[in-house]
């Protein structure tokens, strides 16, 4: 099967990987942080508004690669700070309020630039 690939944000499109791959029925999103369209940071200092802006980010890459949230099945979430993992679960329970997807979340000790606090990942699978 071909590998597709998708950039919901033209203007900042990134080099070396793809916001979202579709494999078949299969579409894998890359890890998304909290940056707008144009790769400026959206929620500096907090958690939630950063949180609300990766799972808005996921949404575009989704809906690019013709997946929807109804479709995501596995969510992987990298926070830097443990004690901000009751406001992302909050967050993470108004995106997905009943019957949610396989989940993860892992603390780490940075993200790839020192002021991002959390990034995600999802699988979805399509009907």
């Amino acid at each position: 099967m071909a590998r597709q690939t998708f950039f919901p944000f033209p203007k900042n499109k990134p080099r070396g990987y793809s916001p979202a791959t579709r494999v078949g029925n299969m579409v894998f999103v890359s890890g998304q942080v909290s940056v707008d369209e144009e790769g400026k940071l959206v929620g500096e200092g907090d958690v939630r508004a950063q949180t609300e802006r990766v799972f808005e980010a996921i949404g575009a890459a989704l809906k690019s690669a013709g997946a929807s949230w109804d479709d995501v099945t596995k969510i992987l979430g990298f926070l830097v700070n443990a004690e901000d993992f009751a406001t992302y679960s909050a967050v993470r329970l108004e995106r997905f309020p009943e019957n949610g997807p396989a989940s993860s979340t892992v603390i780490v000790k940075a993200l790839a630039r020192p002021e991002l606090l959390v990034e995600i990942e999802a699988v979805a699978v399509l009907q």
